[in-house]
């Protein structure tokens, strides 16, 4: 964009049209951000950083070799992509390359301001916020949110240079209002605050679990521990290993620390073998693991301590990425993003070894999040899936409704200006890349009222949900909830777990706490155990199992759940069913039968 010198100048001395590249063309444009309400122009010195995706022109030939990889009927099954495969199947046309380079330099930047993915299909600079104005022709703005308070910047529209239009995917932070946040639906602290084991009633017995081999100790109707899990989900006595290679990796984001004090108390509670043992912790964009009991975070101690209680004693990494609001005016540095998934996958796609099981209890409504911001990211996960990791995320503590778990306050309406009623999605559950994990409760297992589904309003139904869902669909009555979802939609969840009454130690207390942040890092501890077989075994990781899990052989592993239904959005949301249901996906995991399929 011209400055007004500029433009005069021009005005005066060239009567020839303007040079094409200063002929912008809008980008993108977003509805005024629901709930966020503008304030003044951001100051022009705030160094804001951008980050440029470049298009990555052969991800259709990505997603064809992770859904072969992937499909365990398919004679490359578990052929996982090197870091060097994918990163080439992703770079952008070198034509992308020179144009943007040629536009950068046009407004004065070098190679050494630039920061260059290893595939080169992002650029990140760091510029002010007079500079990014320029490049972007908009104006940054400084917004407020009304119920909690953060203050971003930001702009609802940008626009490119007609000849760098089509060589630019996004460019964020620019129209991201998005507020990722836990997924915990409740926090209870209980009456005992020292450390004893927990107390198992004996008198009341063992629960059999309908058509199943499994038993559960009756306590575990009151109070979930590591080892009601693996007793409901056919999981005891199996022992992984420390030394194949297997790891566990979680995910934490907006200031939770895991507290190193808190899993030993957890594992002198619930897995003494454990104890004197921990987990590396890696920082990213300027993330904490402040250890003083009062930082401890409920939702990083309950991911750390029951997917690592329920994997032991297979080494686990804490990811403590950093990134959040709120905008400080008066600091002249680099702005403080809520970008959280971008700043953690930079990281860790550049890395020569992943995870082969990553857990994530994060997430924040689907419509909230640009679409083209959720296609990017969600394309990003297809790498690592392609890599060999398995990417589980919470599906929601909403139900139906926009993740709030207080059905009077939800927030139901559509975010395009239209204010249609509407279910409301989360995202990255809604992403086809990754499996998404619901939640159950009680013994024998309900679904959960909390547990979120649905349907995905950005992300058509991946082939390999077809049959699934389209019998789902069948079975309901002629206009169900006609208009609040889309029919087309990816479906959530994939699967779920147990997803309350959770008993972990936080500041060096016991407390209960549920979410699908409770079942997310249950269900990866279950797949990370069956990784370990299979890796002892001399068989690659899992990698991307929802073709597996769709699979007629796979789908018969799991504990269907058919009572029980998620409401929200002032309507009692969906049934769980017999089958694949928006609630509680194929149901909870048996790994005994699991094991006998992938490990065999």
């Amino acid at each position: 964009m011209f400055t007004l010198a500029l433009l005069v100048a021009s005005i005066v001395v060239v009567v020839s049209p303007l040079p094409s590249a200063s002929v912008y063309k809008l980008k993108e444009r977003i509805p005024n951000p629901r709930d966020w309400v503008q304030l003044h122009r951001a100051p022009v010195d705030y160094i804001l950083p951008l980050r440029i995706a470049l298009p990555q022109i052969k991800f259709g030939e990505l997603e064809r070799h992770l859904y072969e990889v992937s499909n365990p009927g398919h004679q490359r099954y578990g052929a996982h992509l090197s870091k060097e495969e994918v990163e080439r199947l992703i770079a952008p046309h070198p034509e992308s390359l020179a144009v943007i380079n040629k536009w950068l330099t046009s407004h004065g930047l070098d190679e050494k301001d630039l920061q260059r993915s290893p595939a080169q299909d992002w650029v990140t600079i760091h510029v002010p916020i007079g500079l990014a104005e320029e490049m972007l022709d908009t104006k940054f703005h400084t917004w407020k949110h009304v119920v909690h308070g953060d203050v971003v910047v930001g702009t609802t529209s940008y626009s490119l240079p007609e000849d760098v239009h089509a060589h630019v995917e996004l460019v964020q932070p620019t129209t991201y209002f998005a507020r990722p946040r836990a997924l915990r639906t409740t926090l209870r602290f209980t009456e005992d605050t020292a450390s004893a084991a927990v107390n198992k009633d004996t008198s009341a017995g063992r629960i059999t679990i309908p058509g199943s081999e499994v038993s559960v100790d009756a306590s575990c109707n009151t109070t979930i521990t590591v080892a009601c899990l693996k007793e409901l989900y056919n999981a005891v006595g199996f022992g992984a290993s420390s030394h194949n290679g297997n790891i566990l990796g979680i995910t934490g984001y907006l200031e939770q620390f895991a507290n190193f004090e808190d899993l030993q108390l957890f594992y002198a509670d619930q897995v003494p073998a454990a104890v004197n043992t921990s987990f590396t912790v890696s920082l990213i964009n300027g993330g904490g693991n402040n250890q003083s009991s009062t930082e401890a975070g409920a939702e990083a101690d309950l991911d750390v301590q029951f997917g690592l209680g329920l994997t032991f004693p297979t080494p686990g990494i804490f990811w403590s990425t950093g990134g959040r609001p709120p905008f400080t005016p008066d600091a002249i540095t680099t702005g403080d993003t809520n970008e959280p998934y971008l700043d953690w996958l930079s990281f860790v796609l550049r890395q020569d070894n992943v995870p082969q099981t990553i857990s994530t209890s994060y997430a924040d409504d689907e419509q909230t999040v640009p679409e083209s911001y959720a296609r990017r990211v969600c394309a990003e996960f297809a790498q690592l899936g392609a890599r060999g990791s398995t990417l589980l995320f919470g599906s929601g503590d909403g139900g139906v409704g926009d993740g709030n778990p207080d059905p009077a306050t939800q927030n139901c309406f559509a975010n395009d200006g239209t204010n249609r009623t509407r279910f409301i999605p989360l995202f990255p559950a809604s992403c086809p890349f990754i499996t998404s994990v619901g939640g159950t409760v009680n013994i024998p297992e309900v679904a959960v009222s909390f547990s979120g589904g649905g349907f995905s309003n950005y992300f058509q139904r991946p082939s390999y949900q077809e049959v699934a869902i389209s019998e789902y669909l069948d079975s309901l009555p002629d206009g169900t909830y006609e208009g609040l979802f889309n029919r087309s939609g990816r479906g959530i969840p994939d699967v779920a777990a147990q997803a309350d009454r959770f008993r972990i130690f936080l500041s060096g207390r016991p407390v209960s706490i549920g979410g699908t942040s409770a079942a997310t890092p249950t269900f990866a501890g279950i797949i990370s155990l069956l990784n370990s077989a299979r890796l002892s075994k001399g068989l690659p990781s899992l990698g991307f199992i929802n073709p597996l899990l769709y699979s007629d052989h796979a789908n018969t592993t799991f504990n269907d759940i058919t009572v029980g239904n998620n409401p929200g959005c002032g309507t009692k949301g969906f049934n769980a069913t017999a089958g694949w249901d928006p609630v509680t996906g194929f149901g909870t995991p048996n790994f005994g039968k699991l094991l006998r399929i992938v490990a065999p």
